[in-house]
């Protein structure tokens, strides 16, 4: 059974930092793409960020020099590091894997998702 479970979010004043967690169970971790989905009051999923399983990655140009993605295979996580936050970037985060690999952008590519975690970010 494959479960994807997100810690790390919470309230945090804008300029701070936050680092998401989402630990893989249940599949090849290290074969599968990543992605991490932003989903603010209201509106669909968003791609925020994706890794490949061969480790490139790919970011929404609203994090690009503030977010990075990255993953431990021997630890089954894939990581997101969340700094100079803003109050736009407040959301439920959910983690998702992609059998493909490709970290693509689409939600729609992607296989297992997690519950998600919420990021607040106060201004």
């Amino acid at each position: 059974q494959v479960a994807l479970v997100e810690s790390g979010g919470g309230l945090v004043q804008a300029g701070g930092s936050l680092r998401l967690s989402c630990a893989a169970s249940g599949l090849p971790f290290s074969s599968y793409g990543m992605g991490w989905f932003g989903q603010a009051p209201g509106k669909g999923r968003e791609l925020v960020a994706a890794i490949t399983s061969g480790g490139i990655t790919n970011y929404a140009d609203s994090v690009k020099g503030r977010f990075t993605i990255s993953r431990d295979n021997a630890k089954n996580t894939v990581y997101l590091q969340m700094n100079s936050l803003k109050p736009e970037d407040t959301a439920v985060y959910h983690c998702a894997s992609d059998h493909w690999g490709l970290g693509a952008s689409s939600p729609r590519e992607y296989d297992y998702w997690g519950q998600g975690t919420q990021v607040t970010v106060s201004s």
